[in-house]
C-alpha cells in the first residue's frame, strides 16, 4: 500500500470572519503618510461607513474591513494611480480559476468583476479618489474576505455531515497582508494550501481535460474473467490504453499483448483503487477503471473540501486512521514511519470521524461490553444457554438500568485482542488488538461495532513506548500475554486523527480512490453541488 500524508495549511488558528469571537479593534498607523505609502489614493472614512451601510455588513465584517485600512491610514489596498496594482490581478485570476476548477460562481460578484474588466484592459491614470473608486477598492477587499473563508475554509459546514475534527481557521487580515506584501509574486506560491492539495488540484485539471477530449469510452470486459502475462485481447489493449490516459507514463504503445510492464501498471493501479496488487487484469479492476469522468471529478471535489477542513497537522508524534482506506498511518516530524491495516465499523456502527489524543495503552485488557451489544447479543445467549459467559471467558459485574454489566476477561480470545490504545472521548472508540486475524486478508473491512481493529497492534506498543523506561520489547509482549490487566501511561500525549478521504493523492503522486463505506461522499454531494 502506498505511504499517504495530510500536512495541510501552514497557517495559525486565529480568529475567524464568522463573528464566532468578537474582533478587537486596531489603532490608525499614522506612520504611513503620503511620503512612504505605496499609493495616494485613500479612503475616506465617510466613504468607508457608507459601504458598510450600502453593503449591509455585520459587526464583525464591518470590524474586520475597518481594521483593515486603519492599519494601512486607509491607504487604497487595490488600486494605485497607475490603476489594478498586480495584486489585484492576481486576485482576479485566482477567483476565476476557484470558479473554474471547483464549478462555484457564488465567488464571483458579475458587477465587480465587470469593472475590474474594464480596468484591466484599459491605461487608466486615477489622480483622485472619488466615491466610487474608493468603494471598489472596499468591495474587492470584502470580496477577498469572503473569497477567503469559502476557498480555503471550506463551504460547506462539517458538523453536519457528522465530521467531529476541529475546522481548520485562518487569519484572514495576515493572509490579506502577505498578498499586499508582494512578497510571493505567484499564486501558487501564495495560496495557503500543501502540496498535497496542490497535486490534488493537478489531478482535477487533468481529468477535465480528458472530459474534454471526450475519448472516454468503457473498457469491455471479453471472454474471460482474469487477464494475465501472455494472453492477447481487445480488453489489455483498452486497459492499456486507460492506463496511459490516467499518466502511466511508463507505457509507450497500445498492444494488445499482456507483457510484464503491463503487468507493473496493473499492479500500481490496483494499489491506487485498494485491491490485491496480483497484477492480473480483472472485473473489480475493470469497473473501476470504468468509472465515469463526471463521477470521479466529483469525488476529487468532495474529499478537496474535507482537505480544506482538516487543521494543521502537529509537528512530532501523530496517528491517521482513513476510513474508507482502512489504514492506519504513523507519522513523525510529517514522515511515514509505520502504517498497517484497519478493521473499521460496519454501516450500521459507523466509526464516528474526530480527533484527540492518545494517552494510555492497556495490555491484556477487560473488555467492559457495551450496553448495546449487551442487549442485543449477550442476553439472548445467556437466555438460551446458562454457561454462556463461562464459554466465552466472561464474567458478570453488576446490574445498571436493568441489564446485567459484563466484561470478558483477558486472554487469547478476549475480543479486544492482547492490548488497546486509549485517546478518551464521548464516542468509546478507541484502537484494540482482535483474535479475528483473519479479517485482515479482506479488502474490504467494515466489521466492527465502532472501535478499530489493528492489524500490527504490538508494532504501534513498540514504536509509542520506544524511549520509556523499561518497556522493552520483550516485555510488551510479556504484558501482551498476562492474564492481569496492565495500564502504561504515554510520556505525552500522541495526536490522533480517524478521518475519512475517499481520494487523495499518495507520497508517490499516485492518485488513489476508495469506495463510499458510509455513503458520505454522497451527503456531501448534496451540499456542494447544484441539484438543478
Amino acid at each position: 500500500m502506498k505511504k499517504w500524508s495530510f500536512l495541510l495549511l501552514l497557517i495559525p488558528l486565529m480568529l475567524t470572519m464568522c463573528g464566532r469571537k468578537k474582533v478587537v479593534k486596531i489603532a490608525r498607523d499614522v506612520s504611513i503618510t503620503p511620503k512612504n505609502a505605496v499609493t495616494r489614493l485613500a479612503v475616506d472614512s465617510l466613504q468607508m461607513e457608507d459601504y458598510i451601510s450600502q453593503a449591509k455588513l455585520g459587526d464583525s465584517a464591518a470590524q474586520y474591513l475597518r481594521n483593515f485600512y486603519n492599519s494601512r491610514n486607509f491607504q487604497f489596498a487595490w488600486i494605485t494611480e497607475k490603476g489594478l496594482t498586480e495584486q489585484a490581478r492576481m486576485f482576479y485570476m485566482l477567483n476565476k480559476d476557484y470558479a473554474s476548477h471547483f464549478r462555484d460562481s457564488t465567488v464571483l460578484d458579475p458587477q465587480l468583476y465587470q469593472k475590474m474588466d474594464f480596468l484591466m484592459k484599459q491605461d487608466t491614470v486615477f489622480r483622485k479618489p472619488d466615491t466610487s473608486l474608493a468603494h471598489l477598492d472596499l468591495q474587492l477587499t470584502q470580496h477577498f474576505f469572503n473569497y477567503v473563508s469559502t476557498a480555503y475554509e471550506g463551504k460547506v459546514d462539517p458538523e453536519v455531515l457528522q465530521w467531529h475534527i476541529p475546522r481548520k481557521k485562518l487569519n484572514t487580515a495576515a493572509l490579506l497582508d502577505s498578498l499586499m506584501s508582494g512578497k510571493k509574486t505567484a499564486a501558487e506560491d501564495w495560496e495557503p494550501v500543501n502540496r498535497e492539495y496542490k497535486w490534488m488540484k493537478k489531478r482535477l485539471t487533468s481529468y477535465y481535460q480528458l472530459q474534454q477530449e471526450g475519448k472516454f469510452e468503457d473498457i469491455s470486459s471479453g471472454k474471460l474473467k482474469v487477464y494475465r502475462i501472455g494472453d492477447s485481447a481487445l480488453t489489455v489493449r483498452q486497459v492499456r490504453l486507460r492506463l496511459i490516459q490516467f499518466g502511466d507514463s511508463t507505457l509507450k504503445d497500445s498492444s494488445s499483448v499482456f507483457d510484464s510492464t503491463l503487468r507493473a501498471s496493473v499492479k500500481r493501479a490496483q494499489g491506487q483503487y485498494g485491491m490485491g496488487q496480483n497484477g492480473n487484469i480483472n472485473k473489480a479492476l475493470i469497473k473501476a477503471l470504468n468509472v465515469p469522468l463526471e463521477q470521479r471529478i466529483k469525488q476529487i471535489l468532495i474529499n478537496m473540501e474535507r482537505m480544506r477542513w482538516m487543521p494543521q497537522m502537529p509537528d512530532g508524534r501523530y496517528l491517521l486512521a482513513n476510513i474508507p482506506e482502512y489504514r492506519l498511518h504513523v507519522f513523525e516530524d510529517h514522515k511515514t514511519v509505520l502504517n498497517m491495516g484497519i478493521v473499521v465499523g460496519k454501516a450500521a456502527n459507523k466509526t464516528v470521524i474526530f480527533s484527540n489524543k492518545m494517552r494510555n495503552i492497556v495490555f491484556s485488557p477487560y473488555w467492559n461490553i457495551p450496553a448495546s451489544i449487551v442487549r442485543a447479543e449477550v442476553l439472548p445467549a445467556m437466555k438460551r444457554n446458562r454457561n454462556y459467559l463461562a464459554s466465552k471467558n466472561m464474567e458478570q459485574t453488576g446490574f445498571s438500568n436493568g441489564l446485567p454489566e459484563v466484561r470478558q476477561k483477558p486472554g487469547d480470545n478476549n475480543s479486544l485482542g492482547r492490548v488497546k490504545f486509549l485517546f478518551p472521548n464521548s464516542y468509546d472508540i478507541y484502537f484494540h488488538d482482535t483474535p479475528a486475524k483473519s479479517l485482515f486478508a479482506q479488502e474490504k473491512r467494515a466489521f466492527s461495532h465502532g472501535c478499530i481493529r489493528l492489524s500490527q497492534p504490538a508494532a504501534l506498543a513498540e514504536y509509542l513506548l520506544d524511549g520509556k523506561s523499561g518497556w522493552t520489547k520483550e516485555k510488551i509482549a510479556k504484558a501482551m500475554s498476562g492474564k492481569k490487566e496492565v495500564w502504561v501511561a504515554l510520556s505525552s500525549p500522541v495526536p490522533v486523527f480517524i478521518t475519512y478521504f475517499t481520494c487523495w493523492v499518495d507520497e508517490d503522486g499516485l492518485l488513489n480512490f476508495r469506495d463510499d463505506v458510509y455513503g458520505h461522499d454522497r451527503k456531501m454531494a448534496e451540499q456542494l453541488f447544484d441539484k438543478s
